[in-house]
């Protein structure tokens, strides 16, 4: 019996997310008594899935069919359910993400579970089976007891810091049976985000608003992003006005982030943007109206003008 991790693979390489399932999965692997093994599915080279050791997993299974390179949320619910099943699992961990919010239902449903989703601590153990999870966009936490024998955690991103071994896991293929009826959905092309950094897995983030007056402007914002080794992001506005790619889109209805750092530029805040950053762990705004609603909710704010602030910023970053 083990706990069991879906680990996500982008390009082959392990995900920074799943890399913190992995650890979060060992925590309570260690909290029970009993082992970690990692379930990943796609193309894969056997060193780097070995690389889940340094996270704390003993033993990672590799789906490694073709017909599941492309992300599909029914297919992978299965393979993940024949896993829980093969390994006596009752805990199942992985990292929220758009392909986990595809497949936890289904899985749940599969191994008749109960599901937590934006656990951001260890369970507590003292009394039932208690996690703690992010509610309302990161405005409140709701303490969620889980009394089904199965049970799905759903991390969220940026809120576990792994530390890492030089452990490595041992690796098995797997290749459980597989229906047509797992494949009523097919994936027929995939478009993927470009920049140096995309934004799910960042740690910070530069983003920037209507106050960068048009997208030929955008330089500024980039340079820092390069200097800070960090991702772009938009508001609404911006990409709607076609000035960013829809992917940096970040917001209520856009992408919702957690990085260690968030820096908004020329962003007023409103309500639809701040759902989808208040879970940051610090904010910088950058703004020259001193009362735009976005200082009210930073960690820390500087009044002036985005083009003479962030050259200055900028080149700061680089002196460091």
């Amino acid at each position: 019996m083990s706990v069991l991790i879906f680990v996500e693979l982008d390009e082959g390489k392990l995900k920074k997310s799943s890399q913190e399932a992995i650890f979060y999965g060992a925590k309570v692997a260690e909290m029970t008594g009993t082992t970690a093994t990692a379930i990943t599915v796609g193309q894969a080279d056997e060193t780097e899935l070995a690389t889940a050791g340094r996270f704390g997993a003993t033993k990672v299974l590799h789906a490694g069919d073709a017909k599941l390179n492309e992300p599909n949320g029914m297919a992978y619910a299965t393979v993940v359910a024949a896993a829980a099943q093969q390994e006596g699992s009752t805990i199942v961990v992985l990292a929220k993400s758009s392909l986990a919010d595809a497949m936890t239902a289904r899985l749940a449903g599969k191994l008749k579970a109960g599901l937590a989703a934006n656990v951001i601590e260890l369970p507590n153990l003292s009394n039932g089976f208690v996690v703690k999870s992010s509610i309302y966009t990161g405005k409140a936490f709701a303490y969620n007891e889980l009394k089904a024998p199965v049970k799905i955690l759903a991390i969220k991103k940026n809120t576990i810091t792994p530390e890492e071994t030089d452990a490595t896991a041992t690796v098995q293929s797997f290749a459980p049976a597989l229906n047509d009826s797992d494949f009523v959905i097919s994936v027929k092309s995939t478009e993927k985000a470009t920049g140096d950094v995309l934004l799910p897995e960042a740690d910070l983030v530069v983003s920037a608003g209507r106050g960068l007056k048009g997208p030929e402007n955008w330089g500024v914002v980039e340079d820092l992003a390069h200097a800070l080794h960090a991702a772009t992001a938009c508001s609404k506005p911006v990409s709607d006005l076609d000035w960013r790619p829809h992917h940096e889109h970040v917001g209520q209805t856009g992408i919702k982030v957690s990085p260690n750092l968030y820096i908004a530029c020329g962003i007023s805040g409103a309500i639809q943007h701040l759902a989808g950053v208040n879970s940051s762990k610090v904010i910088v705004v950058i703004n020259k109206d001193a009362d735009a609603p976005f200082f009210k909710s930073a960690d820390y704010g500087i009044v002036g003008d985005v083009f003479e602030v962030l050259p200055r910023l900028t080149a700061a970053v680089k002196a460091l």
